[in-house]
C-alpha cells in the first residue's frame, strides 16, 4: 500500500504543480485585466481558448467568474499547501488534500454540466474537465487515506538510528 501511495503521490503532486502554475497565469486572466499580463501569456490564453473552444473563457459566464474566483482564492493555496506537505511528508497532508479534492470536485461539476448540457463543448474541451474531475476524485480519496510512512518524497531521509529508544 505504501508504494501505491507514493506513486499517487507523484502523480498528485504533478497535478498540483499544475493548477499552481495555471491558476495564475492563465485562469486569473479571465477575472482580471488584461493589462496585468505579459503579452506572452495573453497569447498562451488565447491559444489553449481557440484549440479547446473554450467558450466559457471567452463568454465569461458570471457563474464561470465565480469559480475562477473560487480557485484563485481557496484552491490555488491548497495547492501550494498540497505541494509542500507532499514534499515535506507533513501530517496534516490528508487534510488539505480532502478538503482540495472536494472543492474541485464541485466546481468542476458546475462547469461539466454547462459543458454537458449547454452542448456547445468540444470533445477536447469535455476530456480536458474530466481529466480535472478525475484529479480532484484522486485528491480526495488520497485524502481519506492515512500516511503510510513520515518519508519525504523528495528530500531528507530520516538518519539511521534515530528511531531507537536508548537503554538505561
Amino acid at each position: 500500500m505504501g508504494s501505491l501511495c507514493k506513486v499517487v503521490d507523484t502523480l498528485l503532486l504533478g497535478a498540483f504543480l499544475a493548477a499552481f502554475l495555471m491558476a495564475p497565469l492563465i485562469c486569473a486572466q479571465t477575472v482580471l485585466p488584461e493589462t496585468s499580463f505579459p503579452e506572452a501569456l495573453i497569447h498562451l490564453k488565447q491559444c489553449y481558448s481557440d484549440d479547446f473552444q473554450d467558450y466559457l473563457m471567452a463568454d465569461k459566464p458570471h457563474f464561470f467568474v465565480a469559480l475562477v474566483w473560487l480557485e484563485l482564492t481557496f484552491q490555488w493555496p491548497l495547492a501550494l499547501l498540497n505541494i509542500y506537505g507532499i514534499l515535506a511528508s507533513k501530517s496534516w497532508f490528508n487534510t488539505i488534500c480532502l478538503i482540495y479534492g472536494a472543492s474541485v470536485i464541485t466546481s468542476v461539476s458546475a462547469v461539466l454540466g454547462e459543458l454537458i448540457g449547454s452542448h456547445k463543448a468540444s470533445e477536447k474541451l469535455l476530456q480536458l474537465y474530466w481529466v480535472f474531475m478525475g484529479a480532484g476524485v484522486v485528491a480526495m480519496l488520497r485524502g481519506l487515506v492515512p500516511q503510510s510512512s513520515k518519508t519525504p518524497i523528495i528530500g531528507k531521509r530520516p538518519a539511521a538510528g534515530m528511531g531507537r529508544k536508548k537503554r538505561a
